[in-house]
């Protein structure tokens, strides 16, 4: 039989069907063990567990047939002692059965640290020191001294601390420093467009104080205040702009990148109802 006959041949064609019946099969399996392999179409999102005990969390996750792992603790005021404070991934988060949530609890205990000796240090390194030794900073409450811009005391609560006194990490701590003996002041920053934390440390670094920080209705959950960005600030920032030392800082925050482009020279003349910050009472009453 000569090839030409061959490919004309039945017995030809018939092989070359049984050939493709079989990669078929083959590829039917390949696909189907893959489905159940992998999972394929069985994601799910992952449940809230933060503020939960260790047992609901546990309850939680197995109903959703999904593992928890504690692999940290920290002390945190915003969930009760014992309840998880942080998870990962994130509540929402799609992901398979059997997936391990990582999370970490709030202590039961709240770590001490001791408190530094701030006295005699200029502004900047004793924000430094503050934040090495596990402290946040509060209000630079400005005097008429010799010197300026250097910390003359550090309380608490109103209260004078003592350098080496155990405190709570994560107290706030309030500095008193020298202005001079005359209406020193400095420039104001422009904080269009930067986050809570970043406009922070920019007013902290000018040698004034936050007042009230607005969110606005785009600001939805924690993650958004995260995220979310300054839009407007009074007093409003101009290029030649200077205020008195320890002055307070209003800002405005939010989610949406269209209100940045807008006239950010006008600050709203009423105060929204979700105001926060330390001088969020004083910033009602002035307006």
């Amino acid at each position: 039989m000569s090839v030409k006959e061959f490919f004309k041949s039945r017995v030809f064609w018939k092989q070359v069907a049984l050939a493709i019946v079989i990669g078929v099969a083959i590829l039917l399996v390949l696909i189907i063990w893959l489905n159940i392999y992998t999972r394929h179409g069985q994601s799910r999102p992952t449940p809230e567990i933060r503020g939960l005990t260790i047992i609901e969390a546990e309850h939680v996750t197995s109903r959703n047939k999904m593992k928890l792992q504690i692999i940290d603790s920290v002390y945190t005021s915003l969930v009760p002692r014992g309840c998880v404070a942080e998870q990962m991934p994130l509540p929402g988060h799609r992901v398979k059965k059997g997936r391990t949530i990582k999370a970490t609890i709030n202590a039961f205990n709240p770590e001490m640290v001791a408190i530094p000796d701030l006295v005699g240090l200029p502004r900047r390194q004793a924000i430094s020191v503050i934040e090495t030794a596990g402290l946040q900073v509060g209000q630079l409450n400005y005097v008429p001294d010799l010197t300026v811009d250097f910390v003359l005391r550090q309380t608490i609560h109103g209260r004078e601390v003592t350098p080496g006194d155990s405190v709570q990490k994560g107290m706030v701590v309030d500095l008193v420093l020298g202005r001079g003996l005359s209406s020193q002041r400095t420039n104001l920053p422009r904080l269009m467009g930067q986050t809570l934390e970043q406009a922070r440390n920019e007013i902290l670094g000018a040698s004034l104080n936050l007042g009230a920080y607005v969110f606005d209705a785009t600001v939805a959950n924690s993650d958004d205040s995260l995220n979310a960005f300054v839009y407007k600030q009074n007093p409003e920032y101009r290029l030649d702009a200077t205020v008195q030392l320890g002055s307070a800082v209003y800002i405005w925050l939010t989610t949406d990148s269209l209100k940045i482009r807008k006239d950010d020279a006008e600050i709203d003349s009423i105060m929204p109802d979700n105001v926060s910050g330390p001088d969020a009472m004083d910033a009602e009453l002035n307006q």
